[in-house]
């Protein structure tokens, strides 16, 4: 499987998401697409992420940008974290990692001192014609959705 790369088409994809969706990149094509990576439902940055998507949603929709949370949780897992924060975009639920692994998002990582292959939390911006034109690894919540938002705005 090829890894996503700056300036390059991201391959197309078809995954299971929220509402009874499937997202199929190709048939995205107009939309600005944000992918944001994260860990776990319901894990305190997490939660604060998807808050600050949440939150600045109508600036990406005036912005002709779709947002998508990703997550190797399970679809059911993906529904009751929507609803609890009433995210008005979809979580894609990645769990046999193919999307994970096309971005390259599973890393090592130290839980309490103990390596584990987990998911960094990154965020990537896809153009209205499918170019990956930005990302963002290793994330820090605080101030990062603005970041995203601002880049998402400059680009076509």
């Amino acid at each position: 499987m090829a890894i996503v790369e700056i300036d390059k088409p991201v391959p197309d994809f078809a995954a299971q998401a929220t509402s009874q969706k499937d997202v199929v990149l190709s048939k995205l094509k107009g939309w600005k697409v944000v992918l944001y990576f994260y860990p776990k439902d319901n894990t305190p940055g997490c939660t604060t992420e998807g808050l600050d998507f949440r939150d600045y949603y109508d600036d990406f929709v005036k912005a002709k940008t779709l947002i998508f949370g990703v997550s190797k949780d399970i679809l059911k897992s993906h529904e009751q974290f929507k609803a609890q924060y009433q995210f008005p975009f979809e979580l894609i639920s990645d769990t046999d990692a193919y999307l994970c692994q096309m971005f390259d998002v599973i890393q090592p990582l130290n839980m309490y001192g103990k390596q584990i292959q987990g998911v960094e939390r990154s965020t990537f911006l896809i153009d209205s014609n499918g170019i990956l034109r930005r990302e963002w690894r290793k994330v820090r919540v605080n101030g990062h959705v603005e970041e995203v938002l601002e880049a998402a705005e400059a680009v076509d």
